[in-house]
């Protein structure tokens, strides 16, 4: 549905009426099951307003939206970069459509957020926000949020600039949620809230007792004993909810940490709750994107719902999406998502190829015609070559044809040389665009290797057999690859997607390398080229959203109520400078000092010069170090060995370091 609130903009809403309808008629028919999507059209600069709010039109007050929005309006006026789309996760999803874009722009976006729809539905990292049998309601629940935080700023007894600061501060560690345990937490299933660990003498001291009882029932023993209890069994991961349960805030008057006021308790809570929202979308950046890329593409590329006029305009519009620089998560999962398609699709010609007498997976490389398969898999002309003129060529009882639709367009009611998809069922447009039949994929069938061959013949059951190829190809599902990239959709993050996806077969045919800087050449060089170390290092730029893993290890650090953060070191030294300022922030929710354990890596000159001679790199010493603040300076202190070895990351996703990428 198209909204406009604005006469300017009424030709513009109405323009894109037909093509909002159609594209949702087509992702449908595509098998996707997408929110309902309200469309909206607004200015150039309310587009920039809503980039600076997330996509939402209603926001907390803060600084930082008027830093995105002045941001964003000067990429656009020197060329830096322009917004074409902007879609949030809700029921129904919103989407804004800026009014001076080209009719090809409107519709690309449109068929792009269609596929984003059917994203935020249908992957489970989504649904964790709301809970199961639950939609989102993200745009009440931030307006709510928004008018919460605007009370505590127009309270008298409260200064703005206070609520502006813890702002401040959470938002420096809002990436520290545990948001593989977000649905968990909010529903209070973390056993770990109930063991609330506070200092021991904190809470004898509220007991009241005198201290003649005190030293006969909690003698020094028994304090020291529980002290030790205290520490945490796991570290934490979610740390903004650990300061938010056990933080104070510093009272310069009094020279101690006291108990935070209650609205600061609420503040903090209604932005953790606002980082668990955001969360998904950033977990699952490269499959989302390359998932709505991928759909945009065939809806105004393959099925034409870019008009002959409009074609090249959008396909300069995909081409510069597709083609910025750095990691780009629209061309990665684009082609990730493609691959997905093209393996699902040749496991099941292989499958029926493998049924074939006189085929098996040693002869099949030899006895195999590529060519006559390829053109075997082609599809159907009366199905591929839709026309008004061809629609005598449709038979109304092939499960590959819309029946209903087909009769529509037959008394004229349906413009089928601007809709050819709309006569096919979903059975028909699975076989008219089967991804090993397109000329760019011809050769991927021919591709696979002897060992994957063997692993497909090992799990088949000998249930049929064809006596030539071209009856097996006759029972090809050509919605193999489809039905595939809807259940990866489901599940997977972008860790797990590129985990399993990107093999070694990916790497080779897209010429992915990794590079890293070199300490003596001073500039970055091309590290490697196996398959192995790209993998390694997208996981890691994917892993906790590419940021430092840092986790809460103690509450009551060296007993005297310091906060003890942990960073799983994985071979990637922190900014100091930045963990520096991070922890002054941190102080503001905690109250007391807060300590920091890591590992930095030192080089000695030296070493550097000699390395730079030979052309080979620095190895450098690692060292343990832990940072501390008091509210005045930041010290450097040696950390102890058992700590070292404790934030030392080896678990799988973290499991990348340096020196396995260079080659």
């Amino acid at each position: 549905m198209i909204h406009d609130d604005r006469a300017a903009t009424r030709r513009v809403a109405a323009e894109l009426e037909e093509p909002a309808k159609r594209a949702r008629e087509l992702a449908e028919k595509l098998g996707l099951r997408p929110y309902p999507v309200n469309y909206w059209v607004v200015t150039h600069d309310e587009m920039n307003e809503l980039i600076a709010y997330d996509g939402f039109q209603t926001r907390y007050p803060h600084w930082r939206w008027g830093m995105k929005y002045d941001r964003q309006r000067k990429q656009d006026t020197f060329g830096m970069g322009k917004a074409f789309e902007i879609v949030n996760n809700d029921n129904p999803c919103h989407a804004f459509l800026q009014e001076s874009n080209t009719l090809a722009d409107q519709k690309a976006v449109i068929t792009h957020v269609e596929a984003h729809a059917d994203f935020f539905r249908n992957n489970e990292w989504f649904g964790r926000f709301a809970g199961e049998r639950e939609d989102p309601d993200a745009a009440a629940m931030l307006e709510r949020h928004a008018e919460t935080v605007a009370d505590h700023m127009s309270d008298p007894e409260v200064e703005r600039e206070e609520v502006e600061r813890l702002i401040d501060a959470v938002l420096c560690v809002e990436d520290t949620i545990d948001q593989h345990r977000a649905l968990a937490a909010e529903r209070g299933g973390d056993e770990e809230l109930d063991g609330e660990l506070t200092d021991i003498e904190e809470r004898l001291d509220r007991l009241g007792l005198s201290s003649e009882v005190r030293d006969q029932v909690f003698d020094a023993d028994w304090v020291d004993d529980q002290r030790d209890r205290e520490r945490l069994p796991e570290p934490r991961p979610d740390v903004l909810a650990y300061l938010r349960e056990h933080g104070k805030q510093f009272d310069d008057g009094e020279g101690k940490a006291v108990e935070r006021e209650p609205w600061a308790d609420e503040v903090i809570e209604l932005l953790r709750r606002e980082a668990y929202y955001f969360a998904p979308q950033r977990m699952t950046k490269v499959m989302n994107e390359g998932w709505a890329a991928y759909w945009e593409s065939l809806m105004m590329g393959d099925e034409r719902f870019a008009g002959d006029d409009e074609f090249l305009t959008y396909a300069d519009h995909m081409a510069r999406v597709l083609g910025s620089p750095g990691l780009n998560p629209y061309k990665l999962g684009f082609e990730i998502w493609r691959y997905v398609e093209n393996d699902a699709n040749r496991r099941e010609v292989v499958d029926k190829l493998l049924r074939v007498e006189g085929v098996t997976w040693r002869t099949f490389h030899d006895v195999i015609d590529f060519e006559e398969v390829a053109d075997l898999l082609e599809p159907d002309t009366a199905i591929a070559g839709v026309t008004a003129d061809t629609l005598d060529d449709l038979d109304p009882e092939d499960p590959r044809v819309d029946a209903d639709a087909l009769a529509r367009a037959r008394k004229g009611d349906l413009d089928v040389d601007a809709y050819p998809w709309a006569v096919l069922s979903h059975e028909g447009l699975c076989e008219r665009h089967f991804s090993l039949a397109k000329p760019a994929n011809r050769g991927f069938l021919r591709r696979i290797g002897r060992s994957e061959l063997e692993r497909v013949a090992r799990y088949m059951f000998d249930d049929e057999v064809y006596p030539d190829v071209e009856s097996a190809l006759a029972d090809v599902d050509y919605g193999a690859g489809w039905s595939r990239m809807r259940e990866v959709r489901e599940s997977h993050n972008d860790v797990t997607f590129v985990d399993e996806f990107l093999t070694e077969e990916f790497v080779v045919e897209g010429n992915y390398f990794t590079y890293e800087y070199s300490e003596a050449a001073a500039e970055y060089r091309v590290a490697s080229v196996d398959p192995d170390d790209v993998k390694r290092k997208l996981l890691l730029r994917f892993t906790n959203f590419g940021n430092p893993t840092i986790a809460v290890y103690d509450g009551n650090y060296d007993n005297r109520g310091e906060l003890l953060l942990g960073h799983r070191y994985n071979g990637v030294a922190l900014d100091l400078e930045q963990a520096k300022g991070t922890l002054e922030r941190v102080f503001e929710l905690w109250g007391r000092p807060v300590n920091l354990a890591t590992i930095v890596t030192e080089y000695d000159d030296h070493e550097v010069e000699v390395a730079r001679r030979r052309g080979s790199e620095p190895r450098g010493e690692e060292v343990p170090i832990r940072l501390r603040y008091d509210g005045d300076t930041v010290e450097r202190h040696a950390l102890e060995p058992e700590l070292a070895e404790q934030i030392a990351a080896d678990e799988v996703d973290y499991d990348t370091t340096p020196e396995d990428w260079l080659a």
